[in-house]
Parts: C-alpha cells; sequence; structure tokens
C-alpha cells in the first residue's frame, strides 16, 4: 500500500543527512523538461506523485525504490556520472513496474520514462 512509501520518506526525511525535496509536477503529468538536469528533478517529482496514488502494492514496491533512487539523483553534490547511474537503475526499476490501474499514476510513470529517456540519450554534463 503507498502508505508505505510515506512513511519511508518521513523516516528518511529525519535522517542525518537533509534530503533535497524535488520540485513539484504541476498537475499536467506531461511534465518531461528538455534539459537533462531538470530532467533528473521532474523524474524525482513525478515518481514522488505516484505514492500519493492508489496503486497495486507489488507496483508500488517497484515505485518506491525508483522514487527513493531519483530522489538521490536529484540532490545536489552528485557527479553527472552518478546521477546517470542513478537515473539508469531508476529506468530499471521503471521497467519491472506493472501498470498500476490509476490512470494519473500510470501518465506519471510514462513521464518519469520521459525523463529517464532525456538524461540517458544526453551527452553533457548533470
Amino acid at each position: 500500500m503507498h502508505i508505505n512509501r510515506v512513511i519511508d520518506r518521513q523516516a528518511s526525511e529525519t535522517a542525518t543527512r537533509p534530503p533535497t525535496e524535488p520540485p513539484s509536477v504541476s498537475d499536467d503529468t506531461r511534465d518531461v523538461p528538455d534539459e537533462p538536469r531538470a530532467a533528473v528533478d521532474a523524474l524525482a517529482a513525478h515518481l514522488t506523485a505516484t505514492a500519493e496514488r492508489p496503486v497495486p502494492p507489488a507496483t508500488n514496491r517497484w515505485l518506491g525504490e525508483a522514487e527513493a533512487i531519483a530522489r538521490d539523483a536529484a540532490s545536489e553534490g552528485l557527479d553527472s556520472e552518478t546521477r546517470r547511474k542513478r537515473v539508469q537503475q531508476a529506468a530499471d526499476l521503471l521497467d519491472s513496474a506493472a501498470e498500476t490501474g490509476d490512470e494519473t499514476a500510470d501518465r506519471h510513470i510514462a513521464a518519469a520514462e520521459q525523463c529517464c529517456r532525456v538524461v540517458l540519450d544526453s551527452d553533457g554534463a548533470l
């Protein structure tokens, strides 16, 4: 159930390393920036938005893992190689996630996958 991700996120926010909050995603789930660094932030925001949606528990676990990795990728202080590796890990987890049965969550997931492509297809620094 998505409550586990909310509780896990609250627990992680009290950890010693302060989290980087991804920018909020508007209700427009098609928000996919063309610029790779902005796409990393949007990836984290789209996956964070799925935590508020009713998705099956098995899919929720994949999304929760992808969200945690994407939030790490969006944090400050990472080099481009590490950031790109985190995005690839999130993309791999998204490939494992099944349809959610929730149209809004599915649109956020599709947008997150597009954000991954923007980052992974880029050659520049992140």
